[in-house]
């Protein structure tokens, strides 16, 4: 087969002599964007969240066509613990953000129903921070290294709607963290909360110059570091963390922009449980305990960004990143099924080395009427070493649970690819614009095996991925606030790695059967600014090919098949409102009908049946006082419908509705700035299933929420002035 060759990025090790910047009014850098505000020297009004996700140009959440949600970071810092992201994007239509209560698996996401079949990470969905990939070229993401003490904003694309991104079916989540600005700005923050868990973390911000002059510099540092004793038995955990961002002004045309980031997890994984057990003891974990299942990770990278405006019609981007992902995980496979000759034992350690760049080029001008051009070429590889172990060793004859025994797997994976893309954006007339864009996306598996034994043969292989993705949207202002859009895209989602490491029958080898799903995806929706807040609503459809779903999950280990055909229709809406006097009301109701279009299972009709781990309704609000000094206050409701946990659809995680509540004080004293609060979470104590491990072979498929919790916590910030 013919191969690309894996391009090595060497970024040097980053020491960082802090010095500073302005920090804009809104994020510029949500990818490595073609256009690129920061050579702007124009503001932009205050009122309008301004987002790029959707398009090669900045323009506001309403001017969207498409189903984009805008969560500023400053709101996911106010009174909460600032460890995971579903303690604030719950507010988020088509978004399902689940707490596992597991940090050796990370949160389960979902958009659309899109990633709910994950055991662990995060998948069919594209991840961004700062620009950089947080998914692998294969698909395969994960969150643990997103810092929120250093969030700007968080935005959510919902749907296949930008050539821009590829290799996901339900949308893009994109973090861009804090830019520096005047003045230097030191912050320490700390959380402590039941069950032992207690966060601490220390952030410096601040700029050299306005950001507009050649030599201006501004920065970004944070380091965090969270540790628990978990909810549940063998559930403790211990994070740390670190994110920094430099940005150099080279002259009045360029900017170039260093990114660093590095996260270390040492996680105990409690697994799921029965549903008799649950409600015997939700917080029991005894398999875990037998075969002392836990999880390490250790991850750095770092990414440069250049920005280059050519001409008042040209700009230029390009962003280059390498990182090194090392991940050892022992499971709860039974010791006799680890014996098996083809069997790849119940320790896996991997060692990825990941790397890639993006290359954009926009133009402005008129062809009739006034158009933009992106286009670009992304370019990813990864190479995995990834070895298996017996999760035993003998004593005396007698098996030790929970050490690294005979090697059982060795083999080395290759992965990359290649995308060039293009989109535009076309205003037909005042009121009808008209944004389209195709990508071609291609991906190549390449795995070469170095553990052949008796009953255990060669299973080095290859496959590669290729696909057309087009996407297009066209908006009708009725009046300055208020636009209708229709959409249409095409996504594309190929197995990852993980996902076809493992064969459903058993045997040992990749599951090279696994094809990709392909889905086509048609929506309507409306945007409508009602005084300072924003009413969205959106309607759609997507029908999938070849969805890519759980055939079985066991001790920690699941394997995957295709589906055939499955169908989901559902409908989004949310209101964002500010009101007088420090007031704010956020409110979000999702309805989604997931379902298998053709059969599924073996010896039995699933036809008609909902897909496991995906919630029909979905509700949010909110309410919150929140001064510029002095007491503030806030209370939330979320709801959850029952989530299927098996495809013949015989087990289910129950609804549930839970409520939190918070408070605090935030004082202004010259150049410092207090902030102690405390909140409760699951006011009313009830008991339900925080997330599902669909197809659970053993029935295990509950992980359960904690009941009533409480924390305090403290933010003190100095301003040099």
């Amino acid at each position: 087969m013919s191969r690309f060759p894996l391009i090595r990025l060497h970024l040097p090790g980053i020491f960082m002599k802090i010095i500073s910047v302005r920090q804009r009014l809104y994020p510029a850098f949500l990818f490595p964007l073609a256009f690129s505000p920061v050579l702007q020297a124009a503001d932009t009004p205050n009122e309008q969240t301004m987002i790029v996700t959707a398009t090669p140009q900045t323009v506001s959440e309403l001017d969207t066509p498409a189903a984009v949600s805008v969560v500023e970071g400053e709101d996911m810092r106010l009174a909460t613990p600032r460890v995971n992201l579903s303690e604030s994007l719950t507010s988020v239509p088509g978004l399902q953000v689940q707490n596992r209560q597991n940090y050796a698996q990370d949160l389960q996401i979902s958009i659309r129903g899109f990633g709910s079949r994950s055991a662990f990470g995060v998948r069919g969905i594209r991840l961004y921070v700062d620009g950089i990939p947080a998914t692998m070229p294969d698909g395969q993401g994960q969150i643990s290294n997103i810092d929120i003490n250093s969030i700007q904003n968080v935005e959510v694309l919902r749907g296949p709607f930008s050539a821009l991104y590829g290799n996901a079916s339900g949308g893009v989540i994109n973090v861009t963290t804090e830019t520096g600005k005047e003045p230097p700005t030191l912050e320490a923050s700390s959380y402590y909360s039941s069950y032992g868990s207690w966060r601490y973390g220390l952030k410096a911000t601040g700029a050299m110059g306005d950001g507009t002059q050649p030599g201006d510099v501004d920065y970004t540092v944070s380091t965090t570091r969270f540790t628990t004793h978990g909810y549940r038995a063998h559930s403790g955990a211990r994070k740390n963390l670190a994110n920094a961002k430099l940005g150099v002004r080279l002259d009045d045309a360029s900017k170039l922009s260093l990114i660093f980031n590095s996260v270390d997890i040492k996680a105990d994984d409690p697994g799921g449980l029965t549903e008799s057990e649950w409600k015997a003891d939700p917080q029991q974990a005894p398999r875990a305990e037998q075969y002392n299942t836990r999880k390490t990770v250790k991850q750095t990278q770092a990414g440069l960004r250049y920005e280059r405006q050519l001409s008042a019609q040209d700009d230029i981007s390009v962003m280059a990143y390498a990182g090194e992902r090392e991940t050892t995980q022992y499971q709860s496979i039974p010791m006799a099924a680890q014996l098996k000759p083809a069997q790849a034992g119940g320790v896996i350690t991997l060692q990825r080395h990941y790397q890639g760049i993006d290359s954009r080029w926009t133009h402005r001008g008129e062809l009739g009427v006034p158009v933009t051009f992106t286009t670009g070429l992304n370019y990813e590889n990864m190479s995995e070493t990834r070895k298996g172990y017996n999760n035993f060793r003998f004593n005396n004859g007698l098996p030790e649970f929970g050490h690294k025994g005979d090697l059982r797997r060795d083999e080395r994976n290759l992965m990359w690819n290649a995308d060039p893309y293009l989109q535009t954006q076309w205003q037909l007339t005042q009121k009808f614009s008209l944004d389209a864009g195709v990508r071609y996306s291609s991906v190549w598996f390449d795995s070469n095996d170095h553990y052949v034994a008796s009953g255990n043969g060669d299973d080095s292989g290859d496959a590669s991925y290729h696909q057309w993705l087009p996407a297009g949207s066209l908006k009708y202002a009725l009046t300055d606030a208020w636009n209708l859009y229709l959409a249409a895209g095409r996504g594309f989602e190929t197995p990852t790695i993980n996902e076809i490491s493992y064969r459903a029958d058993g045997q040992s080898g990749f599951n090279f059967d696994l094809k990709p799903s392909t889905n086509d995806t048609v929506e309507v929706g409306s945007k409508t600014r009602i005084g300072n807040g924003l009413l969205t609503a959106a309607l759609f459809q997507t029908d999938t090919d070849d969805e890519i779903v759980v055939a079985s999950s066991m001790g920690g280990r699941t394997t995957y098949k295709n589906a055939g055909k499955t169908r989901r229709q559902g409908a989004e809406l949310a209101l964002d409102q500010r009101l007088a006097d420090g007031w704010r009301m956020k409110a979000s109701w999702t309805w989604l009908d997931a379902t298998y279009r053709s059969n599924v299972c073996q010896g039995q009709n699933c036809n008609g049946n909902r897909m496991p781990g995906i919630a029909r309704n979905m509700g949010f609000a909110s309410l919150g006082f929140v001064p510029d000094e002095g007491w503030y206050a806030g209370t939330d409701v979320r709801y959850m419908g029952d989530i299927m946990a098996d495809d013949k659809n015989t087990a289910k995680a129950p609804s549930y509705t839970v409520v939190g509540l918070n408070t605090g004080y935030k004082l202004n004293y010259s150049q410092l700035t207090i902030d102690i609060f405390g909140r409760v979470d699951n006011l009313f104590d009830k008991e339900y299933i925080g997330s599902v491990i669909v197809n659970e072979s053993n029935g295990r498929y509950y992980e359960p929420a904690p009941g009533r919790n409480y924390g305090v916590g403290i933010n003190l910030a100095w301003r040099f002035e």
